[in-house]
């Protein structure tokens, strides 16, 4: 399930080029549609919380909720967690539950608190962590020297007693992969290449497609100082907002 970069690309040197307005170098298409991708992929979580404070209703293919859900399950992964229970993933975007397996096979949840938190709770017999209570703050993402890549962690405590990192569980929404849309030069022309190790497609819902146009347009207008194409971007966006809320 995704968006084909090049039909997107296609649609936006078609409204791009009539009257004139300019042509986009794949160089710029290419920021523009990461950027685009970007702004709606955080933009699902608002709308989810927006909407969750108002009464769906019980369509199957029209629940607002359903939908938004719908899109983000696409970044929805599971893993186990590694090194000593601290690094996620290295590709995180919002963490969900954090869960362990005891030996007994009855999968426990693991509750977040604060490094604040974790101080006071240490400081009562009672409320300290113990095996069948245990609880895990969050670290600061760092970059791993060796490969170069941005690791985001936690810490469970109590560590030990009977857990592993093979028994140690979590659900998580991943960032997008950026989109690219490769080509080859053939005299002065760009000709697209759908090879994997060059194109990437947007992998937004296909429902997204004509937003990505929309933003993609919008952010063109303003690179090259063309008002008149940004206000038609914006336009083509408001109305098919507009048909959402209907």
């Amino acid at each position: 399930m995704a968006v084909n970069i090049d039909t997107v690309y296609q649609k936006v040197l078609a409204f791009a080029n009539k009257e004139q307005r300019g042509y986009i170098t794949p160089q710029e298409f290419n920021l523009y549609a990461d950027q685009a991708q970007k702004e709606i992929f955080e933009q699902y979580f608002y709308d989810l919380d927006q909407r969750l404070r108002m009464t769906g209703n019980s369509e199957e293919y029209s629940d607002i909720i359903h939908n938004i859900n719908e899109k983000i399950a696409i970044f929805e992964e599971t893993t186990s967690i590694t090194g000593s229970g601290a690094i996620v993933a290295i590709d995180l975007y919002r963490l969900g539950t954090v869960t362990w397996t005891p030996a007994n096979g009855f999968e426990m949840e693991i509750e977040e608190v604060q490094q604040n938190e974790l101080l006071y709770m240490n400081q009562g017999s009672l409320t300290r962590p113990t095996a069948d209570r245990r609880v895990y703050v969050r670290l600061k993402t760092e970059l791993n020297l060796t490969t170069l890549i941005n690791e985001s962690k936690i810490r469970i405590y109590p560590i030990g007693l009977g857990m592993t990192t093979a028994n140690v569980n979590c659900t998580y929404i991943r960032k997008p992969l950026q989109p690219a849309w490769g080509y080859f030069v053939i005299g002065d022309k760009a000709l697209y290449d759908p090879d994997p190790s060059k194109t990437t497609n947007f992998e937004l819902h296909p429902a997204e497609e004509s937003e990505l146009v929309y933003r993609i347009l919008a952010f063109a207008g303003i690179s090259m100082e063309k008002p008149g194409l940004t206000q038609a971007a914006v336009g083509m966006e408001t109305t098919k907002v507009q048909q959402e809320k209907q």
